[in-house]
């Protein structure tokens, strides 16, 4: 048996070519190198002559702390080389359609290229250009080549692109791209994530329902988190006002939109015999009314001041305790006081293995912003400490990460 990690994979101390290309999108890597080296990173980055016309070497250098390889007059040690030999990964990022088929074709004009054939390691490509160009069938048939030679694509995705215009060819965001890096391209391949996120709406009337302020955030995150490292992932998700089926890092996310309590419980048993992991992160309504109004209840009708209310089902509960439960269910808990207290109650009640909870106000723990989430098991508290929403979500998939392969290790 395989021992069991402490912690997952991470970049530190992996010695990482960059490689930027001509894009606009070039500008990206300088965060993208930032993100590499606060990780730990060993980073030495190759700019192509055309990569020069968007961004200079001054900042990478200044980031990198070591030159940039720039042309042939900088191989003091025959550069391209040495880093064949030296290094663990090529990220080229971002990739151009020019640079595609030049991977593709073994062509080697440039530093840069010629170290790629001199490596024989894990390379990954982060594709930016404009949507026709991507789908272009000779830019699809130098993918497939550069796939069948083992090369991971990350991207591109869908959204504003430079010209105006919205399509696919948009650069991933740099912190998703260090997310897959951090994984080696996905500790959660194989697992199967059904997560609920957003509030669900109770109908009064044909004009006013229950609802909470949840905006789906958390979830969303979480999702994002989890595709970035592998797992095929689905969504049950409420009225949050827009589709993020389109977003950034989102694209392969498979959505179920629901509007009421009973509509997320139904939708949850559709696809529960699918999932390894349960993640409810839903606000859903405790109450519905008795009976939803057929025309709008005006205020001075008798009655209008006094709604009837029953309880609506508790879906955490239903999957904690159903024949089709998944190997893992994590639950969330927003509370207002004695927060840990709560989860602790919650979790034993209804038959999660772990409760994430988080304190919540009118200014907070809803939407964007700052947050600390607890992760509770039975025997296990650990505070995520002040956190953004993205950073909450990385803190809540290491956990799932870390109790998935403790099950397949036991």
């Amino acid at each position: 048996m395989e021992p069991l990690r402490d912690e997952v994979h991470s970049v530190k101390g992996r010695r990482i070519v960059l490689g930027v290309t001509g894009s606009i999108a070039a500008y990206k890597s300088v965060e993208l190198l930032r993100l590499l080296r606060s990780e730990g990173a060993e980073v030495q980055v190759f700019l192509t002559r055309t990569a020069q016309s968007f961004v200079g070497p001054a900042t990478f250098e200044a980031l990198s702390a070591r030159p940039v390889v720039k042309d042939w007059s900088d191989q003091t040690e025959i550069a391209h080389v040495e880093a064949g030999h030296r290094t663990d990964l090529f990220l080229i990022a971002p990739a151009s359609a020019h640079f595609l088929a030049q991977m593709a074709h073994g062509l080697a004009p440039d530093p840069l290229s010629a170290a790629l054939l001199s490596f024989q390691g894990q390379v990954v490509v982060v594709p930016a250009m404009e949507s026709r160009m991507w789908t272009h069938p000779a830019t699809q048939a130098n993918v497939e080549r550069l796939r069948a030679r083992g090369v991971q694509l990350l991207g591109p995705e869908r959204g504003a692109l430079a010209s105006g215009r919205s399509g696919q060819g948009r650069f991933m965001e740099p912190e998703h791209i260090v997310a897959a890096l951090r994984f080696d391209g996905g500790d959660l391949e194989g697992e199967h994530i059904l997560i609920t996120a957003g509030p669900t709406r109770e109908p009064i009337d044909p004009v006013r329902v229950l609802s909470s302020r949840s905006t789906g955030t958390m979830g969303l995150a979480i999702a994002r988190e989890a595709l970035a490292r592998g797992a095929e992932v689905r969504m049950v998700l409420g009225p949050i006002g827009r589709d993020p089926g389109t977003e950034p890092g989102l694209e392969r996310l498979s959505i179920h939109h629901v509007e009421s309590a009973l509509d997320m419980q139904a939708a949850v048993h559709a696809h529960l015999e699918e999932a390894s992991v349960f993640v409810a992160a839903a606000a859903v309504s405790d109450f519905r009314p008795a009976q939803a109004r057929g025309q709008k209840l005006k205020k001075d009708a008798p009655g209008a001041d006094r709604i009837e209310l029953v309880l609506n089902p508790d879906i955490l509960a239903d999957v904690g305790r159903s024949p089709a439960r998944p190997g893992l269910v994590i639950g969330f808990a927003a509370e207002t006081v004695d927060v840990l207290a709560g989860a602790r109650q919650k979790r034993t009640r209804k038959g999660a293995d772990a409760i994430v909870a988080n304190r919540v106000g009118l200014s907070q723990g809803f939407g964007e912003g700052q947050t600390e989430v607890h992760w509770v098991e039975a025997e296990t508290e650990e505070p995520s400490g002040p956190v953004d929403k993205a950073e909450a979500a990385r803190f809540v998939v290491d956990r799932i990460s870390r109790s998935v392969r403790r099950a397949k290790n036991e």
